[in-house]
């Protein structure tokens, strides 16, 4: 437990700190809206906030309200999403902003119903509403767990539920009733500028001199990693079917990997010249065998061998209405899985 005094004094702390050196500029901190920090909160899962300015600027400048989200097609969410990774939370998000504005008309501002909402957990509802309204409620993001875990020297891996459990608790014990906003901020920052995973800079730390785990000289340690396990490799064959300046591009289904988004053809075994002639009912010149890469999920790793298929003739339009030509000289205006990106992105530079 932490004792009044404590936490008291961590809440003063980690205050006077932001004050002085926290983040205070970033551009949904300015004119704060709870679709602004729900929109950033969202993008920030999993990545770094440097990656996240642009695509915010460019989503905020597209949709700049809830209503305008939740009205947009899916594929144009998608395509301002493509890069960021993760795509579920653009598919969540999308879905999020349709049930706002159908069940809310405007965002709620009711903890259980902003929780509710398809892709936000306890700590990214706890942000939204307490970065914007001040609602005293306590985040557990990946910076605070390391603050956190360091701070008190928890010595267990945090993806475990009763670790998970221990930190809910002390995150609520520390956050204070009263500027609780600047404190959740500061959090964050202090996890991501000063509690750094490698290299933390302790000497800057306002929590230096009562932090457990500096007074162990352990802070290398913490947190705890995750056990190590080795990813499974898959293997997928990719299809470049390049007929003139068009390309080939399937749709995936709206769920599981690259739900939503637009790819090459692909098979788990490589397809002779006439399978791949049979079934997109087209004539093709010859095969040929790109260089192999991989692209790793969190997961799992999928070796891709990219095969180029020179196609002289389609012969029929495309059966599958969410199949597309598309052309190599417009601008997308869906979103395309990242290996598709790149390797459409070597074909129109010319490097095959």
């Amino acid at each position: 437990m932490v004792s009044l005094q404590q936490n008291t004094e961590f809440g003063n702390q980690v205050i006077n700190w932001y004050h002085q050196h926290g983040r205070k500029h970033l551009p949904w901190q300015q004119n704060k809206s709870l679709y602004k920090t729900w929109l950033s909160e969202v993008m920030l899962q999993q990545t770094q906030v440097t990656t996240v300015i642009p695509y915010f600027e460019r989503f905020i400048q597209t949709f700049p309200t809830v209503e305008a989200l939740a009205a947009a097609e899916q594929d144009q969410v998608l395509q301002l999403w493509t890069g960021l990774g993760y795509y579920a939370r653009a598919r969540n998000l999308h879905k999020a902003a349709k049930q706002i504005v159908e069940i809310h008309n405007e965002f709620p501002t009711n903890f259980e119903q902003v929780l509710a909402l398809p892709g936000i957990g306890r700590s990214t509802a706890g942000a939204i509403l307490s970065l914007t309204l001040q609602q005293p409620y306590p985040i557990l993001d990946g910076n605070v767990k390391r603050v956190l875990c360091r701070y008190f020297k928890i010595e267990q891996w945090s993806g475990e539920k009763k670790v998970q459990d221990k930190l809910w608790q002390l995150s609520e014990q520390v956050t204070p009733a009263q500027g609780v906003d600047y404190f959740n901020q500061a959090m964050m920052d202090l996890g991501s500028a000063i509690c750094t995973r490698s290299k933390p800079k302790c000497d800057s730390c306002p929590l230096q001199q009562s932090c457990q785990a500096y007074q162990a000289n352990c802070v290398s340690q913490l947190p705890v990693p995750r056990p190590k396990k080795n990813k499974p490799v898959k293997q997928t064959f990719m299809y470049l079917l390049k007929h003139g300046q068009q390309v080939l591009l399937n749709k995936r289904p709206p769920t599981g990997i690259w739900g939503g988004l637009y790819t090459l053809p692909e098979s788990e075994r490589q397809l002779t010249l006439g399978e791949i002639e049979h079934l997109f009912a087209l004539d093709g010149n010859k095969q040929t065998e790109l260089a192999p890469f991989r692209h790793t999920f969190t997961h799992y790793h999928l070796d891709i061998q990219p095969i180029l298929v020179e196609v002289e003739q389609v012969h029929s339009a495309i059966k599958e209405s969410e199949d597309v030509w598309f052309d190599l000289n417009s601008e997308a205006e869906f979103g395309m899985a990242t290996p598709t990106k790149n390797l459409l992105a070597a074909v129109i530079a010319g490097k095959f």
